[in-house]
């Protein structure tokens, strides 16, 4: 046997078995997620690809909403789940939001390895922030590439949104006190889930929406550069007990695979695998990670 051959083996055996000479078979791991689709899908990848590495694997989905899931992982209901980096700012460290990537997720990460004991591993670039989507069609009509034109030519544009955005500080009062003060010709509210049906109908030509909505990339939409930095980021990662990660390390390096994989476009497609065109998350989850490579069994 070479040495080369050899000293694979050794870290084969080192990452299956560890200093208490369990596997990865003897604990099973109890994933969660929140109460939509993306994390869904989310969090049946990470229990498909702790699997994959001979984890025994717990599906904890739809638990809920941040609250929920942030007293299942201090209780031992769960061990990880996926968590959006400005959700953990804003909800749980009741911080103001910040559209630094980078400084948000170091802040969460610190925050809560010393307040929780738990740990960020790496966030996606992905990042299902709140956004403003055209038509292609119109975008390109109107010469429409960031925000700071759609408020150059506001007086033209209706925008579709839900009721809230009217006046929510982050949303439409936010837009006017960073892009400067503008009137649109017509904000018209209407429920999140007619939103995209309304844009397509020609019912306005702006939409809020959300970075990484299946609708983006099936309705071949246009989103808008927040130039100006208005709204906060929202990249996703996992967040374990520290208590887990300790005993069975390889969970960091199994999911933190995942992570340069997830980006907008990408969630988008399958996120409208699932919401438009029906599919299982599993499923979809399943497909995405065997097509990359990451699966060995079907």
């Amino acid at each position: 046997m070479t040495l080369s051959l050899l000293a694979l083996l050794t870290a084969i055996i080192v990452v299956a078995c560890h200093g208490d000479g369990k596997s990865n078979a003897d604990l099973t791991i109890k994933v969660g997620s929140k109460d939509f689709t993306e994390q869904f899908i989310l969090g049946q990848m990470y229990a498909i690809i702790l699997e994959e590495q001979g984890f025994k694997v717990e599906r904890k989905l739809n638990l809920g909403s941040t609250p929920v899931l942030q007293a299942g992982l201090k209780s031992g209901e769960i061990d990880l789940y996926p968590e959006y980096t400005g959700t953990a700012l804003v909800a749980v460290l009741k911080r103001p939001p910040s559209s630094d990537g980078k400084q948000v997720f170091d802040t969460v990460a610190k925050a809560y390895k010393e307040k929780y004991n738990l740990v960020w591993l790496e966030p996606a670039p992905m990042n299902n922030t709140t956004a403003l989507a055209m038509t292609g069609e119109d975008a390109e009509k109107l010469g429409i590439k960031n925000i700071s034109d759609m408020v150059a030519k506001a007086d033209k544009l209706i925008l579709l949104g839900p009721p809230a955005f009217k006046t929510r500080e982050d949303a439409l009062p936010g837009l006017k006190r960073v892009y400067g003060d503008f009137e649109l010709k017509e904000f018209k509210p209407i429920d999140s889930g007619l939103r995209y049906k309304g844009l397509m109908n020609g019912e306005g030509n702006v939409v809020v929406a959300f970075g990484t909505d299946g609708e983006i990339s099936a309705f071949n939409l246009v989103v808008l550069e927040d130039d100006k930095k208005l709204f906060p980021i929202y990249q996703v990662a996992p967040v374990v007990r520290q208590e887990t990660l300790e005993k069975y390390p390889g969970i960091r390096d199994a999911l933190n695979a995942i992570a340069p994989l997830l980006t907008d476009e990408v969630m988008q497609r399958l996120n409208y695998e699932v919401s438009g065109k029906q599919r299982e998350p599993a499923d979809v989850a399943r497909e995405f990670l065997m097509q990359a490579g990451m699966l060995t069994n079907n």
